[in-house]
């Protein structure tokens, strides 16, 4: 997909703007004050001081509660100027991603410290306490993850960077970040086909915000009840340079997905045809169906091959987790410290590197299993050290998983960072439970 004739927009600061910037510094106070009252009440109630540790919880959850009706109003406002009126895209793409990853960091410790106190065996009126501590944190993390797939749907698309990627794949990735919303009325079903069939060169953001405007304009029809979607993609033709993928996106009730009229799937539409694709719509009685076409380039050799690709041919015998010795590269120390904290019982050795330069070189002195890969980092940041890597593994019987664990949690950063080489993304703040079985996986 090659947005080569789409021109972007420019303009000068709008007047929504302000309101916009107002609404994301208190955003940002706000989940502060409730980051800072959780963690003091984890520390109190490791004292036992159950008393301050309540209160601290409950004041939490009063600016976890304020926070929830802010972030929703952030998510709206900018929609309109947005949509009719050109800006820096670039820029509030910029300033919520860096919104998203300083409170996404902070906030995944305290859901780790909160899974490790809950697993040391608290006396009743602690679990209580940790337990109400669990469900605040949980909380903010479905507001930071909304607030996430609100900006891929609310922000018009730039063109990005070409990088190879699978359809498939990004297509499951997007029905995942929409579920993250805590009020989604939609049951999605899609019906997989050989992902590896499906690779090509392009900017898969596109594709992602062309489902999650569909999915959006779906919801905003429905009913009390849940709407079924039913979604598919299959192989239309060939032609020079690459393929037509058509996609077929059908609900259980008639509904209207795009419509120049109402503005109904406005932006899916102009990304379809600024793909150089086309789409038609068939409504029945008690369904709908759209059908879309968009061509993609085929996997040129000459972008970084992804790691199903690097790793092909390459046999690993089965490890299991006790046994395995992993390299964990995060500058962040608190960080490091808390994944050892929750690794280190497990498995049989846990290194660490606070750089991807500092990685590389204790690769070339010991052997890893698993890499677990931060990827702002100084020095050499995760994608160069995960390109490095694969680079050093050309030409020999090696492949080491790399498991991206990451606060860049924005439209693309998963696909950015499989494109680089590494093998899984999770998503900061994640379950310790998650980040185990990833590793039995790719173990196994």
């Amino acid at each position: 997909m090659e947005p080569d004739n789409y021109n972007s927009e420019k303009s000068e600061n709008f007047p929504g703007d302000v309101t916009y910037n107002r609404k994301k510094n208190l955003i940002g106070s706000y989940a502060i004050i409730a980051l800072t009252f959780l963690v003091l009440s984890l520390i109190f109630l490791t004292f036992n001081l159950r008393l301050l540790a309540g209160i601290l919880v409950i004041a939490g959850a009063s600016f976890v509660v304020l926070l929830t009706r802010k972030t929703g109003s952030l998510s709206e406002s900018p929609k309109e100027p947005l949509a009719e009126t050109p800006s820096p895209v670039g820029e509030k793409e910029k300033v919520i991603s860096e919104f998203s990853h300083r409170i996404r960091e902070p906030l995944n410790n305290l859901v780790l410290l909160a899974d490790l106190l809950m697993d040391s065996g608290p006396q009743k009126r602690q679990k209580d306490l940790l337990e109400t501590f669990v469900a605040s944190t949980n909380n903010m993390v479905t507001i930071v993850n909304e607030l996430t797939m609100q900006s891929a749907v609310n922000l018009p698309h730039a063109p990005g960077k070409n990088i190879r990627y699978n359809i498939l794949s990004t297509i499951q990735n997007t029905i995942d970040l929409y579920s993250l919303k805590a009020d989604s009325s939609l049951d999605i079903v899609f019906t997989k086909r050989d992902y590896n069939e499906y690779e090509c060169n392009g900017d898969p953001i596109i594709l992602k915000q062309i489902f999650l405007d569909i999915f959006s304009t779906i919801e905003e029809q429905g009913t009390e009840m849940p709407t079924r979607v039913n979604i598919s993609a299959r192989k239309e033709k060939e032609i020079e340079g690459g393929r037509i993928i058509g996609f077929r996106i059908q609900t259980d009730r008639n509904n209207i997905l795009i419509d120049q009229a109402t503005g109904a799937g406005k932006l899916a539409s102009k990304l379809i045809m600024m793909s150089r694709g086309n789409f038609s719509q068939e409504a029945g009685e008690n369904c709908s169906v759209l059908n879309i076409n968009i061509p993609f380039a085929y996997f040129n050799a000459g972008i970084k091959s992804s790691p199903s690709a690097a790793s092909a041919g390459v046999q690993r015998p089965a490890l299991d987790l006790s046994e395995c010795s992993i390299l964990l590269v995060e500058d962040n120390l608190i960080n490091q410290k808390i994944t050892l904290l929750t690794l280190k019982p497990l498995v049989k050795n846990i290194d660490t590197a606070s750089n991807g330069s500092e990685a590389i070189e204790k690769m070339m002195r010991s052997k890893y299993d698993i890499i677990l890969l931060d990827i702002r980092m100084p020095v050499m940041d995760g994608l160069a050290t995960a390109e490095k890597i694969r680079e050093m593994e050309q030409g020999k019987e090696a492949h080491v998983p790399i498991i991206a664990i990451t606060a860049d949690a924005m439209i693309g950063d998963r696909e950015r960072c499989l494109s680089a080489g590494i093998d899984e993304y999770i998503s900061k703040p994640y379950q310790p439970a998650q980040l185990i079985a990833t590793i039995k996986e790719l173990l196994s």
